[in-house]
C-alpha cells in the first residue's frame, strides 16, 4: 500500500507520498498495479522563501530493496521556464526554487518518474498539479487616462452619459480582482457638486440631478476611482481616471431682436442694396443650427420688394431691395419681421416676444428720366409727303409728379435727315420728301429716335423711337431687262429674246407690264417685233428673214400697272450674228457682229500669226545663247574671268611684324654650293628642282569643243603634279630684305635734279598722273 504522511517540522503544503509495490499471492508472484492520485499542490505567488522551498516528498515502496532514482518532467522542470521546480533524485523531495507569479502562469502540470540504477522504470509516472494561489499584487488599470463623453443640456436625472472600465490582472473570481468605482470629485460644482453618479460595478455614469445648462456650464471634469478588493479602501489597491463630460447644446434659447423697431431708407428704382441691418441675440452655440437666424417678412410688403439675407458671420439680418420701389406710389414701407432658428425650439421652449420687430423703410425720391408712353410709336403715311408736313406729336411724360419740371426734345437719330421735332411740344415735321425706295427704309418702315430731357438735378433723359410706315405710290417707272443680248441673223421660229422689267415700286404699282416698240424710227417695227408671253415677260424677235450681222440698239417702251401708269423708253443692245446648227453664234459670226468686215478679220489673223512667229524665234535664240554660254565656261574658268570684278591695286599688305613664321628659309643664300652638294631628294622649297620636267599633253590641231575641255583638265592635272612648276609649292615673301645681303645698301644714293628735265608730258598721261604733274611740272610757278 501507499501512504501520505506529513513530516515533522514540515511547512504547510509539504507531504510525503509512498508509491505501492508488487503484492505476492498464493498462485504465484505477480505485480498488481494500482493508480495513486496526488491531490493538487497549492503554492502562493510572490513567496519570499527561503528557496528552495520543499513542496512534497515522493517515495516508492521498493526503495527498501533496491536503489531508486526520482525525476520530474514538464513545464517548469525540464521545459521552459526551466528549473522552477526540482527534485532530490535520492530522497524524492520536490522543491520550488523561486517565487511564482500567477499573472504569468497560474498552474503547472508535472510528472514524477521512478527508475532503478539501470534506468529501468520501476513505477508508473505520477501526475503532479501545482496551482499558484493569487495574491492582491495588481492595481486596477484604466485603458485611457482621459475619457470623453457628452450629455444634452436639460437632460432628466438618470440619463446615461458615458461608460468607464478598469481591468485588474488579479483573479477576478476572488476579491483581488473585483473592481468597484466611485466619483472622487466634480469640477465645477455648479449647479450642485454631485450632478453625476457612477454605477460602482459597471462603471456607467448617469445624471443624478436636473439643471444642466450649456449656456452656464459647457463642460464638467470628473475624477473616477477604481478600487479592487470589492472597493475596500483599507485593503484594496486603487487607480484613477478623468472623465470629461461636454454639455451639448439644444435650441432652448429663441433668438431675440435687439430692438423693437428698425429703420432705413432706399432710393427709388434701386435694387440689390441693403437698406436696413437687423441685429439679434441668441445664447445657443454660435454657428450651429440652434444659433443661425432665419428672418421672414410677415406683413407690409405684399408685392415682395424686399428680402432679408442672414449674414453668416454676425447672424445679422440685411434687409435688401429685390424689386425697385417708386416714390410716387409708395413713400414708405412698414414691415413686420420675425426671426427664428434653423432648428426648431426644444420641447417646452416658447418663442420670445422679442423675436418680432417692426422695420420702417423710407423711399427717397430721385429725378427719374422722362419716358414716352408709346415706345415705339407707329404711324402711316404715303411716300412723297412734301417738306413741312406735320406728321404727329411725339411727347414724353415725366414720372416725377411731385417735381415741377419741364421737358425739352431733340433729335437723336434720323438716318435720312427727313424729320425735325419741336423742342417744347414734340411735334414732328418733315424737312424733306419721304421716299419709300430710299436705302434708309427697311421693309417699308423708316425709323427715327428722339431724346426727351428734363431740367431736374441731375438732368435725366429718355429716348423714344418713331416708326413711319410709308405707303407706296407709283413714282418709279419700270426699266427693261436685260440690257444686252444676241440673236441669229436669220429668222427662226424658236429664236427670240425674252425680256422683262424691273420696278422699284410694290404692288399694285408694278406688273403686269406692257411692252411695245416705238413708231419712230420706222426701221424698228420693220425689223423687230414684240410678242407678249405673260404679265411680266415678252419676247423680242426678228420680223425680217435676214438681218445683217452687227450690234443694234432696239428701243422698247415699258408701261407698269400703277394708277396712273408710268412708262419708260429703254434700249436693249442686240448682237445679230451667224449661228451654227444649234442656234449658237459662231466665233467668226461674233466678230462680224462686233462690226468688223472680212478684210479686218484677215488682217487680225495675220497679225496673230506674225506675233506667234516672233515669239518662236525669240525662244530659239535664247536656247542658242544659253548653249554658247555653257560652251564658253569650258574654256574660261569662272575664277579667271575678270569681267565685272572689282580690282584693287594699292593694297601693300601687312608689315613684317604681321608675319609670324620663320623666314630664314626664304633668304637669299650666300652661295649655291650647298644646293649642289645636297643629297638627292632634299631641296629648298623656293628653288627650281633639278629633275626632268613633266611632259604636258599636245594640243590637237583642230580642236573639238569636247576635246578642249579634256585638254584643259589634263593640263591642269599635269601642272598640279609637276614639282618644277613655279611657285614650287612655297610661300614667297618679296618685301623682306633680310640681313647679310650680297648686294650693297642703296641708302647712300641721293636723288637730285638738275632742273633741266621737262615733266610737262605728265599732263598727257591722264588724271591718274595729275598730282605728279602738279608736283614736278609746276615748279616754275611756285
Amino acid at each position: 500500500t501507499g501512504e501520505r504522511r506529513g513530516e515533522e517540522g514540515g511547512k504547510e503544503g509539504q507531504s510525503t507520498t509512498r508509491v505501492p509495490g508488487p503484492t505476492h499471492h498464493h498462485n504465484g508472484l505477480r505485480r498488481q498495479k494500482r493508480d495513486w492520485v496526488i491531490p493538487p499542490i497549492n503554492v502562493p505567488e510572490n513567496s519570499r522563501g527561503p528557496f528552495p522551498q520543499m513542496l512534497v516528498s515522493i517515495r516508492s515502496d521498493q526503495d527498501r530493496n533496491i536503489s531508486i532514482r526520482y525525476s520530474i518532467t514538464g513545464v517548469g522542470a525540464d521545459q521552459p521556464p526551466n528549473e522552477v521546480f526540482s527534485i532530490d533524485p535520492v530522497a524524492g523531495k520536490m522543491f520550488v526554487t523561486k517565487p511564482l507569479d500567477r499573472e504569468r502562469r497560474s498552474s503547472y502540470h508535472l510528472r514524477a518518474h521512478a527508475v532503478n540504477m539501470n534506468g529501468e522504470r520501476v513505477e508508473s509516472p505520477i501526475d503532479l498539479y501545482i496551482y499558484v494561489i493569487d495574491m492582491n499584487d495588481n492595481r486596477p488599470e484604466f485603458k485611457n487616462q482621459v475619457y470623453n463623453g457628452s450629455v444634452d443640456e436639460g437632460s432628466k436625472p438618470g440619463t446615461f452619459v458615458m461608460h468607464l472600465a478598469a481591468f485588474d490582472n488579479d483573479d477576478n473570481t476572488t476579491a483581488n480582482g473585483m473592481v468597484r468605482y466611485r466619483i472622487l470629485s466634480q469640477t465645477p460644482h455648479s449647479p450642485i457638486p454631485n450632478m453625476f453618479t457612477i454605477n460602482s460595478e459597471t462603471g456607467d455614469i448617469v445624471t443624478v440631478a436636473a439643471g444642466l445648462d450649456r449656456e452656464k456650464v459647457s463642460q464638467y471634469s470628473i475624477i473616477v476611482q477604481a478600487t479592487d478588493m470589492e472597493g475596500n479602501l483599507n485593503f484594496g489597491l486603487s487607480n484613477t481616471a478623468t472623465a470629461i463630460i461636454s454639455v451639448t447644446d439644444i435650441n432652448d434659447n429663441p433668438p431675440e431682436l435687439t430692438s423693437r423697431t428698425f429703420s432705413g431708407e432706399v432710393p427709388e428704382n434701386r435694387v440689390n442694396v441693403v437698406v436696413a441691418n437687423l441685429t439679434v441675440i441668441d445664447r445657443d452655440q454660435p454657428h450651429s443650427p440652434n444659433w443661425n437666424a432665419v428672418y421672414r417678412i410677415i406683413s407690409g410688403d405684399p408685392i415682395g420688394h424686399f428680402t432679408i439675407i442672414t449674414d453668416q458671420h454676425t447672424n445679422d439680418g440685411m434687409v435688401t431691395v429685390v424689386k425697385p420701389v417708386d416714390f410716387e406710389q409708395n413713400r414708405a414701407f412698414m414691415l413686420t419681421v420675425v426671426v427664428n432658428n434653423q432648428a426648431p425650439l426644444a420641447s417646452g421652449i416658447q418663442s420670445s416676444l422679442q423675436s418680432t420687430s417692426g422695420v420702417t423703410i423710407s423711399v427717397v425720391d430721385i429725378n427719374e428720366p422722362p419716358y414716352f408712353p408709346t415706345n415705339p410709336k407707329s404711324i402711316r403715311f404715303e411716300e412723297g409727303v412734301p417738306a413741312g408736313t406735320s406728321l404727329t406729336t411725339f411727347s414724353a411724360s415725366d414720372p416725377d409728379r411731385f417735381m415741377q419740371q419741364s421737358i425739352r426734345y431733340s433729335k437723336l437719330a434720323d438716318p435720312a435727315d427727313w424729320l425735325s421735332i419741336n423742342n417744347t411740344n414734340g411735334q414732328i415735321i418733315t424737312t424733306a420728301t419721304l421716299d419709300r425706295e430710299s436705302i434708309y427704309v427697311k421693309n417699308n418702315i423708316y425709323e427715327a429716335t428722339f431724346l426727351a430731357v428734363d431740367n431736374g438735378f441731375p438732368m435725366a433723359s429718355g429716348t423714344g423711337t418713331l416708326q413711319i410706315y410709308l405707303i407706296d405710290v407709283n413714282d418709279n417707272a419700270p426699266s427693261l431687262l436685260p440690257r444686252e443680248s444676241q440673236i441669229c441673223e436669220r429668222i427662226n421660229r424658236n429664236a427670240g429674246i425674252n425680256i422683262t422689267a424691273a420696278d422699284a415700286d410694290t404692288d399694285p404699282n408694278v406688273g403686269p407690264f406692257v411692252f411695245e416698240l416705238p413708231t419712230f424710227p420706222a426701221s424698228i417695227r420693220r425689223n423687230w417685233t414684240v410678242s407678249r408671253l405673260n404679265g411680266d415677260y415678252a419676247r423680242l424677235s426678228l420680223r425680217t428673214q435676214y438681218l445683217e450681222p452687227g450690234v443694234y440698239e432696239v428701243p422698247v417702251i415699258v408701261t407698269d400697272s400703277g394708277n396712273p401708269p408710268l412708262s419708260n423708253r429703254s434700249i436693249i443692245k442686240v448682237k445679230v450674228c451667224p449661228c451654227d446648227e444649234n442656234g449658237d453664234c459662231t466665233l467668226v459670226g461674233a466678230v462680224a457682229a462686233a462690226g468688223l468686215g472680212t478684210g479686218a478679220i484677215i488682217a487680225i489673223l495675220i497679225c496673230i500669226i506674225i506675233l506667234l512667229s516672233m515669239v518662236l524665234v525669240f525662244v530659239l535664240w535664247m536656247k542658242r545663247r544659253e548653249k554658247e554660254r555653257q560652251t564658253k565656261q569650258l574654256l574660261i574658268d569662272p575664277e579667271d574671268d575678270v569681267r565685272d570684278n572689282i580690282l584693287k591695286y594699292d593694297e601693300e599688305g601687312g608689315g613684317e611684324e604681321d608675319q609670324d613664321y620663320d623666314l630664314s628659309q626664304l633668304q637669299q643664300p650666300d652661295s649655291l654650293e650647298h644646293i649642289i652638294s645636297k643629297p638627292p631628294g632634299v631641296r629648298r622649297v623656293d628653288e627650281r628642282p633639278i629633275i626632268p620636267e613633266s611632259q604636258y599633253p599636245i594640243r590637237p590641231v583642230v580642236p573639238h569643243p569636247g576635246d578642249i575641255g579634256d585638254f584643259i583638265n589634263e593640263g591642269l592635272r599635269a601642272a598640279d603634279n609637276d614639282p618644277t612648276a613655279p611657285p614650287y609649292d612655297s610661300l614667297l615673301v618679296f618685301d623682306y630684305e633680310g640681313s647679310g645681303s650680297t648686294v650693297g645698301s642703296v641708302s647712300s644714293l641721293n636723288s637730285s635734279s638738275t632742273g633741266d628735265q621737262d615733266y610737262d608730258y605728265l599732263n598727257d598721261w591722264g588724271p591718274r598722273f595729275k598730282k605728279l604733274a602738279d608736283m614736278y611740272g609746276g615748279g616754275d610757278d611756285e
